[in-house]
Order: C-alpha cells, then structure tokens, then sequence
C-alpha cells in the first residue's frame, strides 16, 4: 500500500523548499473517477494548505451549475507525495502532489465529491464499530502508438498468462512501473502478464479504504505516465479488444473489528464468521443496482460475458472462480471477500462506497445468502440456473442504470447529487451508443439487405 504519513503543514512547506519542489499538483476527482489538479507554484503552497485555493466546480463533470461554481480544495496532508519521474525533469524542477476533498465556500464539504462520500459510507462503518479495508486487482492493456503519438490498439506482445520474457514484450515496462509504484510507497505483491496480448496485472498491498481508492487514483497514473516513456499507452479500457479477455478489478473486502479480522471464525465450516455472511447476503442484495457503478461504461459490458472468466451470474462460492462473489482460500487474519464484476475504468471511491454500503446494509438487516455454488456456474444450464435461484447481473449499460435507479441503498450511498448527475450522464451515454451505426453493422448489413 502506498504509505500515508502524519505530515504537518510546516513539514510539507520544509520539504518542498529542501527538495526544489517547483509545482505542487492539489489533486481531486470528478464523479466518474477522472483524476483533475489544480497545480500551484511553491510560492502559493502556504495559502493552499490553508484552505484558500479555490476553482471553478462549474467545470468538473458532475459538480455544479455556472452560478454556484466557486469550489475549494482542503488538502489532505497525509497524501503529500513527490512524483517519482520528476525527480530528474531538469528546470521544471521536481512536482508533488496533495490530494485534496472539494468543500463549498461556506466550508461544508460538497455532496458531489466522490472522496466525501466513501467518507460518510465509511463512517456509518466506524459507527457500528468496523473498519474497512481494500486490496484491489488492477489489470491494464500496453499498446504500441502511432507516428503522432496517438493510441492503437496493436501490440508486438504476444504473451499470455504468466508469460516471460521475452515473448512478453511489456515487462520492461512493467518491471519500471513496479519500481516506480514502490519509490512512491506501494507495497507491490504480484506483477505478472495476463491472459489477453498486451495485457497485465499488478498486485499491491491492501489498505484502509480511503487510501486504497486513493491508491488506485495514484496506480493508474503512475501506470500511465511510465508506459507513455517507453512509448506505449496504458488503457484501462475494460475490454479493448475483440475475442479477447477484458481488463478487471477485483475488489478484496475484509473488516476490522478492535483490531481482529470480523470475517473469520474458526469454528464455522468455512472458516466464516456470521458477519461475513450477513455482508455476502448484502452485496448480493445489491449486485445488481451497484453494477452501473462498478461497471461504468458501454464498452465494460463486452467483458461481462461467459467464455472469458467475467462473472455474469450473482452467486457466491469457497472453491471457484466463476461466481460473482469469491472467498479466496486465507483465512485467520487474511479471511476476506472478492467481487469480481469491477472494472478499473469505474470510480473507485464510488465503487468502495457501494460495496461497503451493501455489506453493512446486509449486516444491519442480518442477511442470509443462498447456498455456495461450488461447481462452475458458466456449465450450469439456465434452467438449472433458474431452479438454483441464480440471477444475472445486467448486461448492458442501460439495465445496470435501471436497476440502480430502482435501489433506494445506491440513492441514499451516493446522495442526491452524485445519483441524479452520474444516471443522467449514463443515460445520455447509452443514447448516443445506441444511435450510432458500427461497422459490424455495415459490413453485416450493407450488400444483403
């Protein structure tokens, strides 16, 4: 996990002057995940960390009208960080970076941000005496770019899981961004190639859920920005190529309780405490209603389809891969909770939001989840499916949109504003898919018909 350390405003202000820090980025997302900064000078560090910088919200997708706009930006100075490849950026001097919560000018922390509302799901969590914490599984696809230095999607890669070099052509690249993630604190678990040409994994360290969704912020940046020096492009596009596996992020869940792991208990067959149970039954009381969330996209639909180990069925399973909700086999204090429906194109500090209101909301109501499933579901007729009482999640954007406007916990997790804006863009999104003409369209309809 990348380290959070208990900084001073005096600190951070020695620091940037011992350093030659030139540029401080105060960094923030819009409702659908986009990382936006603000970048300041040293000169005007000061003011900032005092709460005085301010921006106009009116140009953040999702925030506010014209006429509310002004915005501040109240760093969070346990989140200072210097960028790793500034280090050596010769007289642009090196750059640093505050992630920061978006608060009104009345000093109210504002509805729309996304880190404001993992909070307020994370303190109903600590009221009921859980901590909550995170170990995400990001994958990524490494392509080659053009003569202008624009995206394809071509690749020289042709490795596939767990492939060495040299046919996979993307590990010096990996092998850098590894690096780089831990000078910037990560603890790095795994790094490997994955199934798809082009495609990887890195695994890092679980954490407390707030620095986990800022890790995830942070990783796909550093992801990005490294790939791009070695003349690649990063895409956390879920599914990019066609007859190929899509990129996910699975989302590992534990919670804490005075110190201990809530989940486990030894004396339970599966080695599962009645908390877990109850916060299985929740997540998949809400599966549905959340999937616009944890898969936000018209193209994050492509991946959720059988043949490609993306989970399509809401179940839940000790043994296997294929169910929607995986208990991986650690148990004591690694005993934790898988979803596996996420994409790493979603907005994470949404997406952990969801998750844990679904689990408490499981917990507070004593949920029980239907049987484990511990044979592979996707061999699993629909009629034994339909007579286990085995439901799918939805299977485009539209149905995930529905269904989430139909779950009043995803309403009551994400606010008013955050609901009412990010269906309405989804909705808008799906318009303009639908009434565009494809060229599988063209090429299947054109000379027949």
């Amino acid at each position: 996990m990348a380290t959070t350390a208990n900084y001073t405003k005096e600190d951070i202000i020695r620091i940037v002057q011992e350093e030659g820090i030139r540029f401080i980025r105060l960094q923030f997302t819009d409702i659908f995940g986009a990382c936006k900064n603000v970048a300041i000078t040293h000169s005007q560090l000061e003011k900032a960390l005092d709460n005085k910088c301010m921006f106009d919200g009116s140009s953040i997708e999702g925030f506010v009208r014209i006429e509310e706009s002004d915005m501040e930006l109240y760093p969070d100075l346990s989140t200072f960080m210097i960028y790793p490849w500034t280090e050596k950026s010769g007289k642009t001097g090196k750059v640093a970076r505050i992630i920061c919560d978006v608060h009104r000018p009345d000093g109210e922390p504002f509805d729309g941000d996304p880190r404001y509302v993992l909070r307020r799901i994370l303190k109903q969590a600590s009221d009921m005496g859980f901590d909550f914490f995170v170990g995400p599984e990001c994958e990524f696809f490494l392509f080659q770019t053009d003569e202008s230095g624009e995206p394809t999607t071509k690749t020289i890669d042709n490795g596939s899981y767990f492939e060495l070099g040299p046919v996979d052509r993307g590990e010096e690249a990996r092998r850098e961004i590894c690096l780089t993630l831990e000078d910037m604190g990560f603890e790095i678990e795994a790094s490997h190639h994955e199934c798809a040409h082009g495609q990887h994994e890195i695994d890092f360290k679980y954490s407390e859920a707030l620095t986990a969704a800022d890790n995830i912020i942070s990783f796909k940046l550093a992801v990005k920005t490294i790939a791009d020096s070695h003349n690649l492009h990063a895409t956390f596009m879920p599914k990019p190529l066609f007859n190929e596996a899509g990129s996910g992020m699975h989302i590992n869940m534990s919670l804490r309780r005075e110190g201990k792991n809530a989940f486990y208990d030894p004396n339970d067959k599966n080695g599962l405490s009645k908390i877990a149970y109850h916060f299985i039954a929740g997540v998949i009381e809400h599966a549905k209603g959340m999937t616009a969330i944890t898969n936000p996209l018209v193209n994050s639909y492509k991946r959720l389809v059988p043949g490609y180990e993306a989970p399509v069925y809401i179940a839940w399973s000790t043994q296997n891969r294929s169910p929607l909700i995986r208990i991986p086999s650690a148990r004591g204090e690694g005993t934790r909770i898988e979803l596996r429906n996420p994409d790493p194109s979603a907005n994470p500090y949404l997406v952990l939001a969801v998750c844990l209101a679904a689990g408490l909301d499981g917990i507070r109501r004593e949920l029980t989840p239907p049987p484990s499933i511990d044979g592979n579901v996707f061999k699993l007729t629909e009629d034994e499916r339909e007579a286990m009482g085995i439901e799918n999640i939805p299977d485009n954007l539209d149905r995930a949109v529905r269904a989430m406007k139909k779950d009043s916990l995803i309403y009551q997790t994400l606010g008013s504003h955050v609901f009412h804006k990010y269906v309405a863009s989804k909705q808008a999104e799906w318009n303009l898919y639908r009434n565009i003409v494809t060229q599988w369209e063209i090429d299947r309809y054109l000379g027949r018909y």
